[in-house]
């Protein structure tokens, strides 16, 4: 039996969903949520992004903490992305080229966490889960709107009134433990917990190694060198 737990507003929950992308932050927020006591269920998606070396490395991480993973294939084919669309150009340092005015990247996808959210949220449901998880950033990130507090609140409304679990009082719960965390603390706290760094992948290109220009690799290595770790995919 998994353990449970009831600080800090935490449920008594035996199992969750983790939806784990294969970064450094649904990395951490697994190992965060098993160090709880939660018995985590992972959910992936192949999803039409430009390479498959982020669902390869979420299946290593899935492994190295026995946790199931499951990896869904759907398509976005209206594109609208620079992730999605090969023929549009990645952007190079675009944090720190554009003012400071919210622009939001060409590399986000639309209403790409609304779409997993709700994939989460049924697994919960079928699955009998009471928790997601998800490794979403408000502090060092690239300005996507659903990466915001006021995003996560709104959907657990959504979930509260729009499910059979939430009409019923058995309320799935997201969880968020890095919302407003800087990537140095991400760091610190997923090293504390021994995360396996080299099996993640931020980088948007899909290369032997990571770039180094895009912004997912800028800010992973913004964490990294505040944090004074070295960072084992530049090792």
């Amino acid at each position: 039996m998994p353990v449970t737990h009831r600080k800090k507003g935490l449920p008594a929950v035996r199992q969750a969903i983790v939806l784990l992308s294969g970064g450094l932050d649904s990395a951490t927020t697994l190992y965060w949520a098993k160090k709880k006591g939660f018995k985590c269920l992972c959910l992936n998606f192949d999803y039409g992004q430009r390479h498959q070396k982020e669902i390869l490395a979420a299946r290593k991480i899935a492994k190295s903490v026995r946790c199931s993973l499951r990896t869904i294939k759907i398509q976005l084919p209206w594109k609208g992305s620079a992730l999605l669309d090969k023929v549009t150009a990645l952007p190079v340092r675009f944090l720190q080229a554009k003012n400071l005015n919210n622009s939001i990247p060409p590399t986000y996808v639309p209403a790409r966490n609304i779409i997993f959210l709700s994939f989460a949220t049924s697994f919960a449901e079928a699955a009998k889960a009471e928790a997601i998880f998800i490794g979403a950033n408000a502090i060092d990130y690239s300005g996507y709107p659903d990466c915001r507090p006021e995003f996560y609140k709104n959907f657990s409304g959504a979930i509260k009134t729009g499910t059979k679990s939430g009409v019923e009082g058995n309320r799935i719960r997201i969880f968020t433990p890095l919302i407003n965390k800087t990537k140095k603390e991400i760091i610190q706290l997923g090293t504390r917990l021994r995360v396996p760094y080299q099996f993640t992948w931020s980088c948007y290109q899909g290369g032997k190694r990571p770039c180094g220009k895009c912004d997912s690799c800028q800010l992973r290595q913004k964490g990294f060198r505040e944090a004074g770790i070295k960072d084992p995919l530049n090792a």
